[in-house]
């Protein structure tokens, strides 16, 4: 019961820093660690509302993303994260369904440097994604995977990766 209202008290701020914001959208994930752990993920995206190399096909376009995963381990594995990542989007062309991929490079704070069976080394990390999905009627639904490292700053360093399905409204 504590992990879901942690988990509702993120969803709450979330939401009330959305209100002050413009063309501000949330999105809720959920899906698996490696070592199979429950991840779920509240975040709020800004668009960057410029696109690039557009033609026929489609275009080059981002938003920024920021995000709150609760990591559902047992009590000594369990964690919180908060990350920051700009995330470029190439959208294919399309008339009501618009097909898409998406890399980013971010940047996250764990609570703790243990997270299931892996040593972080440090609470900073860094945020690498790949995803695709598609995009309809001011909605998305998509597949993500996400990989978190400090990069060798500081040892250990096992990282660790999130599997999620995640959906995203624009308001």
């Amino acid at each position: 019961m504590k992990k879901l209202c942690a988990f509702a008290a993120a969803a709450a701020l979330t939401y009330g820093a959305l209100g002050t914001a413009q063309a501000a959208d949330v999105t809720a994930a959920i899906g698996q660690s490696g070592d199979s752990t429950m991840v779920y993920r509240l975040g709020a995206q800004w668009d960057w509302d410029r696109s690039w190399l557009e033609s026929s096909y489609g275009r080059l376009t981002g938003y920024w993303d920021l995000g709150y995963t609760y990591w559902d381990g047992d009590e000594t594995a369990s964690n919180h994260s908060i990350s920051f990542a700009p995330v470029f989007v190439y959208e294919f062309a399309g008339q009501n369904v618009r097909p898409y991929i998406e890399a980013g490079i971010g940047v996250a704070a764990f609570s703790s440097t243990d997270l299931e069976s892996n040593e972080l080394g440090s609470s900073f990390q860094f945020e690498d994604r790949i995803g695709v999905g598609l995009r309809f009627a001011g909605q998305e639904i998509g597949l993500r995977a996400i990989h978190y490292s400090n990069a060798g700053l500081k040892n250990p360093n096992d990282g660790a990766e999130a599997y999620t399905v995640h959906y995203r409204m624009s308001f």
